[in-house]
């Protein structure tokens, strides 16, 4: 069996601004080294020097464009249904059955 390769590109452009991404990147670790991670968010700007990316924690990430080496827009993050006959329905706060 041949091992599966993965090409990395960054499809991210000024257009995507506000909507959900993730971006791999090569930060800056310890020791002078570099890490691969990814960075999850709503990305803010995107020009020809960097990407800002506003985490869900609130932080904004700036990524030198020529750190990143790979990025696309995702999904917005699924909103949370409560389902038919979950026990919710029907209840009147402060009273019992």
């Amino acid at each position: 069996m041949r091992p599966v390769r993965y090409r990395l590109e960054i499809r991210l452009a000024t257009g995507d601004v506000g909507r959900r991404v993730v971006i791999r990147w090569r930060r800056p670790a310890g020791n002078d080294g570099e890490e691969t991670a990814d960075v999850l968010g709503v990305l803010e700007a995107a020009d020809a020097v960097s990407f800002k990316v506003r985490k869900a924690s609130g932080e904004l990430v700036t990524i030198p464009r020529n750190r990143a080496l790979a990025g696309k827009t995702v999904p917005a993050v699924p909103r949370k249904h409560r389902q038919p006959g979950s026990g919710a329905e029907g209840v009147t706060p402060g009273r019992s059955g």
